[in-house]
Parts: structure tokens; sequence; C-alpha cells
């Protein structure tokens, strides 16, 4: 039996994802975790059984050995022919790479000289390749990378107002993140309604601790509100999303903070938790509906910054057929989901509360029947997606060898 492992490697976890080809269904999932720390250890779920192990975990290598013991106390054939390709997640493939892409020694250099673009992921991403490379040698190893679905904004959309000798000398621009989500879902929207992809007008929303909006044209991505960097956009759990480009300059100036301080502030004190002292959405909505002022405003400032993106980007595309909610908060909130749709009725859009109070798993319709925009709620599955991604290209590499 071949496998078709998925990997999103951080610095101090391993996730995963094991599938059967050709079908792919699901094997196995888990995770290593506290990769680094004095306290670490593994979980792995076979067919609804859960295995864990509890001890130091020094590197990613030690991290693969862990994997194969849970596998073998659970009877999952983790045998190093088993494993036919692995898939990883790559954060940053700048303008590099604008398909999932083999991995060689020449591709595992390019995603190392994109570090500058991305220093907290790319870094990771390569350790768990060269890990896997190592364990598994005969794999077909492919990067799928989160920035590639974005390479169809056109220049109007990805070029910031500044010297065009940036853009053409340091690659600053829009590259936008999370395009395995929004492609995943945007795929499966089109699906659910029966329609063509390339006749629709989409926004997905990606709602979770990271946040990001994408307005999807046709098929390709016209419009996203992450950057040059996962900073930019919407507001986040730890990240403060749009914000006045002189705000770094004045804390600076005023604070005496430095650079990497300024920094620090805007992706790991920010949002959510800089406004309210709390980045989980599920407490925040108990806190405001208990009366806390901070949790209120911090909820309302979340949902109306995404709300000024849908009608921004219903503008960018002359309408909008479907508007998806997906990502932790977008599939789990009736409530954060209702605000952010409050007042849209110009649009077209007209939210069943029954349908958006219910619970499923499942992708499923949230407006009234007569509404002229489709809302969705979409479970995104980027692990899946990037399993796809990568059998399609392990079987083009067996048919040309």
């Amino acid at each position: 039996m071949a496998l078709l492992l998925v990997l999103n490697s951080g610095s101090s976890s391993l996730k995963f994802k094991l599938f059967r080809l050709p079908g792919l269904e699901v094997a196995a999932r888990g995770a290593v975790e506290g990769i680094g720390e004095p306290q670490g250890g593994a979980w792995m779920e076979v067919q609804g059984r859960r295995f864990a192990l509890k001890e130091a975990v020094e590197d990613h290598h030690r991290a693969f050995s862990l994997l194969s013991r849970l596998a073998e106390e659970s009877g999952l054939p983790w045998r190093r022919e088993g494993v036919a390709a692995v898939g990883h997640r790559v954060v940053h493939g700048g303008e590099l790479f604008r398909e999932p892409t083999v991995i060689d020694d020449g591709v595992v250099e390019a995603i190392r000289g994109l570090i500058p673009l991305a220093p907290l992921h790319n870094p990771a991403n390569l350790v768990g390749i060269e890990a896997a490379r190592a364990r598994f040698p005969q794999a077909v190893q492919v990067a799928v990378f989160d920035t590639a679905f974005h390479q169809t904004l056109p220049p109007e959309a990805y070029i910031y107002a500044l010297p065009l000798s940036l853009y053409r000398e340091k690659g600053v621009r829009r590259y936008g993140f999370h395009g395995t989500s929004h492609g995943y879902v945007s795929r499966e929207a089109a699906r659910f309604l029966g329609r063509p992809l390339e006749e629709l007008r989409l926004i997905s929303l990606h709602l979770g601790n990271g946040a990001s909006a994408a307005a999807v044209l046709q098929g390709r991505c016209v419009e996203t509100s992450m950057g040059l960097t996962p900073t930019e956009g919407l507001v986040m759990g730890t990240r403060c999303g749009d914000l006045d480009p002189a705000i770094p300059f004045f804390l600076m100036r005023d604070t005496g903070m430095g650079p990497e301080e300024v920094e620090g502030l805007l992706n790991h004190r920010s949002g959510l938790l800089g406004l309210c002292g709390e980045n989980d959405m599920r407490r925040i909505e108990e806190r405001a509906r208990r009366g806390d002022r901070e949790a209120a405003t911090a909820l309302e400032l979340f949902c109306h910054r995404v709300r000024k993106y849908i009608g921004a980007y219903a503008a960018v595309m002359g309408g909008l057929d479907c508007l998806i909610f997906t990502g932790g908060i977008g599939e789990h909130s009736p409530e954060v989901r209702a605000r952010c749709c409050r007042g849209l009725g110009f649009l077209g859009i007209d939210l069943d509360q029954g349908a958006n109070d219910a619970k499923s798993r499942r992708t499923r319709a949230i407006h009234r029947p007569q509404a002229e925009v489709a809302v969705l709620v979409v479970p995104t599955d980027e692990e899946l997606e990037i399993a796809r991604l990568t059998a399609a290209l392990m079987a083009e590499v067996q048919e040309k060898s």
C-alpha cells in the first residue's frame, strides 16, 4: 500500500496527515510538539484510536522517529518503502514558485534565499523538508506554497505605491498567504453550488488566529488582504492587520522601542490580544455577552474590518455571487458570521439566522433561499489540498520517468 504524507513543519512542532493512495483516504493524523524544548511528545490518531508518547524531542529527525514508533504501536504501515510522496507546506514562495514544485537541492536553496521574506516560517519549513528527505529518500518530495494561489494578482493589486526599484530589486510587493485554504474552499464552494468556478465571483474569508480575505474572480485570485508578510489586512489573534505605516516610526521616536521590538509588538502583542488580552474568539464572545466593554470592542472591530473588505472586494469584482466563511472562527462562530454580514443587504447578502446558528462539520448554505448572494460555511482542509496537488505532481513525474 502506497502512502502520501503531508507535513506542516513549524519551529517547535511537526503536524502531519497520512493519506492512502490513490484514493486519498485519511490513514492517520497527528503531531509532534515541543521540538527543541525540555518537554515534548507526539500523538497520532488512527481509525478513531489515539496513541501518544511523552518525551523530549531534540530535533525534527527525532520527531520522525517518534512518529515511526507510534505507527508501529498503532499497526500503521509506516515503512520507508510505503511512503511514495511527501507534500510540504511552505509559507513563502516569492515570485519564484507559482505552483507545486518537486523538491531538489536547487529548490531547497531557493526557499532558503526567500527567508528574508518569511523569517519566522521558511526556516522551519526547510528543517522539515531536510528531515523528510533524509527519512524518505525514495519518496517524491513536493513543496506547496501558501503564496502560489495569489500569483494571479494583477499588478495594480500586488504593487505597493513605493519606488518601483524596491519591487524590482528587493521583491517588495503583496504576496498573500493562506493560498492553499482559499484555493480549496473556492473549488468546494463551486462544487456545492453546482456551478463552474470560472463563472463565479467569490470572496473567501479565512478567519482564525491568522485571518485573510481573498477575491476570486472566475477561478483566479485578483485581490487578497495579507501583503509582503502575513501582518497586513484583517485583525488577527495577535497581529494588528492594516495600520498607518507611520505608527512604527512614531513608536520608535516616542517610546524608544527598536525595530525588533516594534515588529514583535505588531505580530505577537497586537490584534485581539492587544485589544482585550485574549486571542481566543470563544472567550472574547463570552466576555462580550457578559458586558465586558474591551471584549465587545475587540469583537466588533474584528467584524468591522471584515465587512470593509467584503465591500471593497465586491467593488473590485463588479459584484458578488458567493461569500465563503472558513477557518477556526469562520467555521465555528455564528456570532462573527452574523456581524460580518450585518448591513450588507445592499450587496444581496441575506443571512438565515436558523441556518447560521445550526452546527455542522459539512459545507452548508446559511443564506435565505431568496438571497441574491450565496453565503456558505466551507470547512477548509489544507492537508487534503496539499495531498491532491502532491499526488497530481507525483503522477506527472512518474509519467515522464
